[in-house]
């Protein structure tokens, strides 16, 4: 297996409700995709939105198992000033903020909000190294 993530799926309780929260809201941008699933591009991977309900049968898995789900999703950014737009812009979307963006004991600057189904992001300025591919021209 190649070290590689390709696709990202949140199985989410309101498909159209998270779709305004990340295509509006956040400004990802949304590629064609049938009715019961979105598709968002995220510059080396895809964001996929489906039910969670579906994805949970489709897994062969029980949906009805809930709670804090051990994992968060990581968004790096240049700058603490952009780590303070991106969770702004977040809560103006309809983000909880869990945690203000803050110094963190590695010595970078960080803060994590959650999107409507609960999922966490983390907002993160890394002054010592960059995490994943490069950023592309806006």
């Amino acid at each position: 297996m190649k070290p590689r993530i390709s696709m990202i799926t949140l199985g989410v309780s309101d498909l159209q409700r998270s779709i305004e929260f990340y295509e509006r809201g956040l400004g990802f941008p949304r590629m064609d995709s049938p009715p019961e699933v979105a598709f968002f591009t995220l510059n080396g991977t895809w964001l996929s939105l489906y039910g969670r309900d579906a994805l949970a049968a489709d897994a062969q898995v029980d949906g009805a198992s809930g709670g804090f789900a051990g994992f968060a999703l990581a968004h790096n950014v240049n700058s603490e000033r952009e780590v303070d737009q991106v969770m702004s812009q977040a809560a103006s979307a309809g983000a909880v903020v869990t945690k203000t963006a803050s110094k963190t004991e590695w010595g970078g600057y960080a803060g994590y909000f959650s999107d409507p189904d609960g999922y966490l992001w983390e907002i993160a300025h890394n002054p010592l190294f960059w995490v994943g591919p490069s950023d592309e021209p806006s």
